[in-house]
């Protein structure tokens, strides 16, 4: 009877919905001060522009790399002070989701993963760049998701449930 609960056991876990971070990393980064050492001696007041961007792939099997992308360009006045922009992917493992699930889970909960990663790699970019702290505040990729449904929706195009 045991060995039947184990197969039983066994045979859920392999049916059963399924998610694993396999590795984080950077993708690319990059950063830009075109006025410096001039903008040093300015007085500071910026003001920060922030793109966020996500895809995804497939990979083999069942694994996938998600990409978050922040670029964040920071003007000191009407001059640029320095432009910075993080790739900050991962590969997940991820099986036995229902489309609307796996949508959900790439477009939503993979960039909440990478999010902080992302976040800390592009302060300490900008801090060795001899620039204040840059600390961006939380992103809520549930709502950014929904946001998104709700857009092709609205234009007409297919969206996963």
């Amino acid at each position: 009877m045991t060995d039947q609960q184990n197969t039983a056991a066994a045979s859920e876990e392999d049916t059963g919905p399924q998610f694993s971070l396999q590795r984080i990393y950077v993708r690319d980064l990059s950063f830009e001060a075109p006025k410096s050492p001039a903008i040093f001696r300015q007085q500071w007041e910026p003001s920060v522009g922030l793109d966020l961007n996500t895809r995804q792939k497939p990979l083999e099997e069942d694994f996938h790399e998600v990409v978050l992308t922040l670029s964040v360009t920071v003007k000191n006045g009407d001059e640029v002070a320095f432009i910075a922009e993080v790739q900050q992917a991962g590969i997940f493992l991820i099986k036995n989701l229902d489309a609307g699930s796996m949508s959900h889970t790439l477009g939503a909960f993979c960039p909440n993963i990478l999010f902080p990663y992302a976040r800390e790699a592009l302060d300490s970019l900008v801090t060795r760049g001899s620039f204040p702290a840059l600390m961006l505040a939380p992103v809520n990729f549930d709502a950014l998701y929904a946001q998104e449904l709700q857009r092709m929706q609205q234009e007409g195009a297919p969206t996963v449930q």
